[in-house]
């Protein structure tokens, strides 16, 4: 750690004419997905713009991508997309869910931070696609004295379009920095016993305020293209993982959760069953109460809020069920908050006692 005269910002050997220098501090970066400045069409264009642009996200050679994109999906894709986000819009504080969620994720991990390790880590966090953006938080770390800084994409799951880019974002960020800091990014916590028995203490808690039990759980994951399982991404694999030890910490048999995909784009094939298709389906079997819970998101989202709670619910009771219970994401309740920190706790050491 540097070392700093406490109150004077001068290196205790230096020149008096040095440039004054902040104490060292290790950072904690969390990162989600992103959020758009408002609903409106400007601010909806400018973040699909971003997120669709993203390699990651749609790896379509951009000769063939960029024309339909900013002439055809663009022109009318922000209005649809601003019309869900102003359903689901915190109003009062003129952001997305997301971001207020987020905002209250980072107070309470940097609380139980300060709890334990005081001044000497700063938690902050930032968004991929819109504000804060990854580039402003990591530039505003360095310049508060952070020497050492580790990364949190926010994921329970690895997938290229969301831990990776993440990480793309952090590692571009860092190539502005003169005085670069040393950096950690933290890998996927799918199967962490801590985030496991969080997901199972919601499901709990849901049904124990429910007065008929649900007959079937379906934990709906994130879609992505079928080609990517093929291409070697894990996320399919490690979301099935997820919904099995789910299962095993809350003592159910076997084919009590149905795992399924959500959030579909474009015509190549994504990874099945579709949860829009499968509650339809189980609805006309016979299984007339079921609860939906999103275990690959860590706060409720427009896919959440607005595409599970929306098109999925209705999809479901359209086809004849009758009582649709949602799940909410951990956002950030204690024992989510107990595992993100146990999480960043394990990824620290080494760096700090």
């Amino acid at each position: 750690m540097t070392d700093v005269l406490p109150g004077t910002g001068r290196l205790a050997h230096a020149p008096a004419n040095h440039p004054p220098v902040n104490r060292a501090k290790i950072g904690v970066l969390l990162a989600n997905l992103g959020t758009p400045d408002n609903y409106d069409y400007w601010s909806m264009r400018r973040y699909l713009s971003e997120f669709l642009s993203d390699k990651r996200v749609v790896d379509i050679a951009d000769w063939k991508w960029q024309p339909l994109l900013q002439l055809i999906i663009l022109t009318k894709r922000p209005f649809t997309s601003g019309a869900n986000y102003k359903s689901i819009w915190n109003h009062d504080k003129n952001e997305s869910p997301l971001l207020t969620i987020t905002k209250d994720q980072t107070a309470a991990i940097a609380a139980a931070m300060q709890a334990t390790h005081g001044d000497t880590v700063m938690v902050d966090f930032c968004m991929r696609y819109g504000n804060p953006s990854t580039a402003s938080k990591v530039k505003a770390m360095v310049a508060a004295g952070c020497e050492k800084i580790l990364f949190f994409p926010l994921y329970p799951h690895y997938a290229g379009a969301t831990s990776a880019t993440a990480n793309d974002a952090f590692f571009k960020a860092l190539t502005k920095e003169k005085r670069q800091p040393a950096a950690r990014t933290v890998a996927e916590y799918f199967d962490h016993p801590a985030y496991i028995d969080a997901l199972a203490q919601s499901v709990e808690r849901a049904y124990a305020a429910l007065d008929h039990r649900p007959d079937v759980l379906v934990a709906s994951y994130h879609g992505m293209p079928q080609r990517y399982l093929m291409e070697g991404d894990p996320y399919h694999c490690q979301c099935q993982k997820t919904s099995r030890l789910l299962r095993e910490r809350l003592g159910w048999e076997k084919g009590a959760i149905d795992t399924t995909f959500q959030s579909v784009f474009g015509r190549e094939v994504w990874l099945k069953p579709y949860t829009v298709e499968h509650v339809a389906e189980l609805a006309k079997a016979g299984k007339k109460r079921i609860a939906v819970m999103a275990p690959a998101f860590s706060a409720d989202c427009i896919e959440t809020l607005e595409e599970i709670n929306g098109e999925i619910r209705e999809a479901f009771l359209h086809a004849g069920g009758q009582e649709f219970t949602y799940i909410p994401c951990l956002n950030d309740d204690a024992a989510h908050i107990s595992a993100l920190v146990q999480v960043i706790k394990e990824n620290l050491m080494g760096w700090i006692g």
